[in-house]
């Protein structure tokens, strides 16, 4: 299969971007994810942590990793059904265990369950105008979900939002001790997540899914347009993007995260920014590659995504080592743990270089890859 440099680059990207928010669910409660004022105060530095972050990566990256998953469903789709079913299976396989054994942030499962949701989507629809557009109408829909989960729910928050002192105790001890009981914690994370995707964030992600399939056979997520093309796309697209997110932002630290507003209603924002950011970051790397591919970090990027998948088991595997294994769970603030980040960015990058000096694939690549072949021999 033709390899093409530019989406390995971006894929990338996604990868190590996605970091910059997982850090925050590796380092602090579960509550921190979404909620800044989780401890019922927050400092400055945290506020604008949270905001900068808010505005230019949560969300962000995920969908631009879930618009490349669906680009690269559509190019494996000449591989035929029974390839690719086995690929998503194993793919929910290893989101699994990831998710019972590892962290329970695991997002594997999700995009293996829902890319065998579309898969018969993308081989029967040929039309991209159409692929496109039901893309949007079902992240639309997702997004509409959200807003009735707001109108429905409590005003109170619950402990999930303002976790109190014996909640973030009892994390606090099944994070680091494991076993059994940090198993059945992953476990209930894992069945509420499920409930979560088949109810609303399923939706947006089979969209994003879907959009991203119809731009690689456009020819768009190929670099295939005029460089001038990718320059206005770019700056519409982050104009706009950043209209619909500022706002939310803003509007979140007035109401001081409140529960049913900062959980729910002030959520859309974001939803809705979310794919033009990041369509808009992808576009600034199709407009300016041939600069960008003269870097030489631009080729450890490229190795980054094409080892996705072991990356992305890379970093939970060093995060949880120092956060649980150390007992450094919770020792942070928000601002603190994003300096982390460039340190696990930095092992990534020195992995993937490495290790493809030497190999096609990277180790799960390669797993991966080995097993879906004897799986497909096995049922053709």
């Amino acid at each position: 299969m033709q390899r093409y440099q530019a989406i390995d680059f971006i894929r990338g990207l996604a990868i190590l971007g996605i970091l910059l928010l997982n850090i925050v669910g590796f380092g602090l409660p579960s509550a921190a994810y979404l909620n800044p004022a989780w401890a019922g105060s927050i400092s400055l530095v945290d506020a604008w942590s949270w905001a900068l972050m808010d505005g230019l990566a949560q969300l962000k990256f995920l969908t631009l990793f879930a618009l490349l998953f669906g680009a690269g469903l559509s190019l494996l789709q000449p591989r035929g059904t029974s390839w690719i079913t086995a690929r998503l299976v194993l793919l929910m396989l290893f989101g699994l265990i990831h998710g019972l054994l590892f962290w329970e942030g695991d997002i594997l499962l999700d995009y293996g369950l829902i890319g065998l949701l579309i898969w018969r989507m993308l081989r029967n629809v040929p039309d991209n105008g159409a692929l496109f557009k039901t893309g949007v109408l079902l992240y639309l829909i997702g997004c509409g979900v959200l807003l009735v989960f707001g109108a429905i729910s409590s005003p109170n928050p619950g402990e999930s939002w303002l976790p109190g002192p014996a909640t973030l105790e009892y994390e606090r001890f099944w994070k680091l001790a494991g076993g059994l009981e940090a198993f059945t914690n992953r476990l209930d994370h894992l069945s509420n997540g499920l409930m979560a995707l088949l109810s609303q964030y399923g939706w947006q992600l089979a969209g994003l899914m879907l959009m991203g399939a119809a731009l690689l056979r456009s020819g768009w997520l190929k670099g295939e347009f005029p460089l001038a093309h990718y320059r206005r796309c770019a700056a519409i697209m982050l104009s706009i993007g950043a209209l619909l997110a500022l706002p939310g932002i803003v509007l979140q630290w007035q109401v001081q995260w409140a529960f049913r507003w900062s959980g729910f209603y002030l959520q859309l924002p974001r939803d809705l920014a979310s794919p033009f950011i990041s369509l808009g970051y992808a576009a600034l790397c199709f407009a300016f590659w041939p600069h960008i591919s003269r870097w030489r970090l631009c080729y450890a990027l490229q190795c980054v995504g094409r080892m996705a998948l072991s990356n992305y088991l890379l970093q939970t595997l060093i995060c949880t080592t120092f956060f649980y294994h150390f007992g450094q769970f919770m020792h942070y603030g928000r601002a603190q743990l994003l300096l982390f980040v460039p340190l696990v960015w930095l092992i990534n990058l020195t992995f993937s270089l490495l290790w493809l000096r030497y190999f096609r694939q990277g180790p799960m690549e390669w797993l991966w890859r080995r097993l879906t072949d004897r799986i497909a021999q096995h049922f053709s």
